[in-house]
């Protein structure tokens, strides 16, 4: 099974080339969910964010950052090359589903499920670049595009009342709810024109150290976490909860070319022992709450990100 196999000219494999190469739209950060005239209401999933351009027979998965997911989730490739339009271009989450059919990134991370592609945006179809029409006419494309199949769906959309779609997020234990407004076009980078409502809080820290380990538990204690504000990186707290003894050794393999004297945040804790790294890997972290001194309460480690560099992890608008 192939996701790309051309065939035809160079003509051919000219003219199926899209002539653009999108960098995806961001949601701002809401405090509290709302509901809006106009706005439409879909399940915010925890996965890998994906733009899949099929130009004839070939198809190319690219993560937020540009890097190339193809073989990665050679899957989801292949059920975007079986789709009918000669060049179409997607934007979606690729993610795992736990046997409620909610998205949990640590399933995607730990490849515990079969990844699957959740659509929902369609910006360019059979020569046609759609995103200066309106969301609501690209959804239509994509409905008619996209057919639900196994591993490719298209989004779900929870209520027409925002803040009904945010109570049914809750009640499900989604990640939270994407508001979008139907009129606007497709921008590049953070718009307003769609918000997110986060129903658990979760966010990208970066790694900038590790405890040693205590007791019977091997490799690492826990990891320091930063974020940064103001063109500084802060420490916002530690996680020791939420991994397995391979991904202990597996951190503390990547951890050891990264190892520095001096730690990398202006505000270092005091704390012994502590091994500090050059702030390069990106993880994900649940965490219950903020504590009112900036630092993450209750924190879960889920993962590494790659799609994301360090540099642009910022303290999050919820903290206090």
């Amino acid at each position: 099974m192939t996701h790309s196999k051309r065939t035809g000219s160079n003509k051919s494999e000219t003219q199926d080339r899209i002539p653009c190469r999108v960098h995806p739209m961001l949601a701002v950060l809401a405090s509290k969910p709302s509901n809006q005239p106009g706005w439409v209401y879909e399940e915010k999933y925890d996965g890998y964010r994906i733009l899949a351009y099929k130009e004839g027979a070939k198809v190319t998965l690219l993560s937020r950052n540009d890097k190339d997911r193809t073989a990665t989730y050679a899957g989801v490739a292949n059920l975007v090359a079986e789709l009918s339009p000669r060049t179409l271009l997607l934007d979606g989450e690729v993610v795992a589903l736990d046997k409620n059919g909610i998205s949990r990134f640590e399933l995607l991370q730990q490849g515990a499920a079969k990844p699957r592609y959740a659509v929902f945006d369609c910006l360019y179809l059979n020569g046609q670049d759609l995103r200066r029409q309106p969301l609501r006419e690209r959804r239509k494309a994509l409905e008619k595009t996209v057919p639900t199949k196994t591993g490719l769906f298209v989004s779900r959309r929870l209520a027409s009342n925002g803040l009904v779609a945010y109570e049914i997020a809750k009640k499900k234990g989604y990640e939270g709810v994407l508001a979008k407004d139907e009129s606007s076009s497709y921008i590049e980078g953070r718009s307003s024109s769609w918000l997110k409502f986060k129903v658990h809080q979760e966010d990208e820290f970066v790694i900038v150290g590790y405890t040693p380990p205590e007791g019977s538990r091997k490799y690492i204690g826990a990891l320091l976490l930063g974020a940064h504000q103001d063109g500084k990186l802060y420490y916002v707290g530690k996680v020791g909860t939420g991994f397995s003894q391979e991904r202990l050794r597996s951190l503390h393999s990547r951890f050891k070319p990264l190892i520095r004297k001096s730690p990398p945040i202006v505000n270092p804790p005091r704390e012994s022992g502590v091994i500090y790294l050059k702030p390069d890997l990106v993880a994900q972290i649940g965490f219950q709450e903020w504590t009112d001194d900036k630092k993450l309460r209750q924190a879960r480690f889920l993962g590494l990100r790659d799609d994301k560099a360090a540099r642009e992890v910022s303290v999050p608008e919820s903290a206090p």
